[in-house]
């Protein structure tokens, strides 16, 4: 069982990594950072995701009383490619149609900021998702449910989209927005939390 003697800062908006935690026994405060999410020329997705969840969590430390802080970001790598949310509905037929029958990548960039040791430990965890073939029909069926507007590649695992995941390699978690074991274990080795 864990235990922590304080609430958790989760520097993000989504509600899935807030649900994750919590199902873990994790208490957290949500309070998101205003940290632009641009990727930089040449940056390689890894590092776009550790880079944007090192920030978030630096970024929301500053203006918090509190001692331990965690960000983190995901995205949908396919050949390379970061596939952020969509911008619209159009964007997101064009990124299920290519995911349509392909493998792709999951990452998660996280880091848990120590405002009072003025240290961060985090790392990018990667997870291999291989989607069914699907037909226009199905995509912008799916489409038209809202269900892909706030999820990275246009797709959340945990929803009306867990049936065109054929197979998955790595941690489940991590495709919903956090890898909870490798989360829980840093803040375990910080201090944050304590297993009982």
């Amino acid at each position: 069982m864990v235990q922590q003697a304080r609430p958790l800062i989760l520097a993000s908006a989504s509600p899935r990594r807030a649900d994750l935690l919590t199902s873990a026994g994790i208490r957290c405060v949500i309070i998101p950072s205003g940290i632009a999410e641009e990727i930089h020329p040449t940056e390689a997705p890894a590092a776009y995701v550790q880079r944007l969840a090192r920030a978030k969590a630096r970024d929301v430390a500053k203006t918090v009383s509190a001692r331990f802080f965690l960000g983190a970001d995901t995205a949908v790598v396919l050949d390379e490619e970061i596939l952020g949310k969509p911008r619209d509905d159009a964007d997101a037929e064009r990124m299920l149609s290519r995911l349509s029958g392909r493998i792709h990548e999951v990452m998660t960039g996280y880091e848990v900021y120590d405002k009072e040791g003025e240290c961060g430990r985090g790392e990018v965890v990667s997870t291999r998702v291989e989607f069914i073939p699907l037909s226009p029909h199905e995509i912008r069926t799916y489409v038209a449910t809202g269900c892909p507007r706030d999820a990275a590649g246009a797709y959340a695992i945990q929803g009306r989209a867990a049936y065109m995941v054929r197979r998955v390699e790595g941690s489940y978690t991590n495709v919903v927005g956090l890898p909870l074991s490798e989360v829980v274990e840093t803040l375990r080795r910080m201090g944050a939390v304590s297993m009982t």
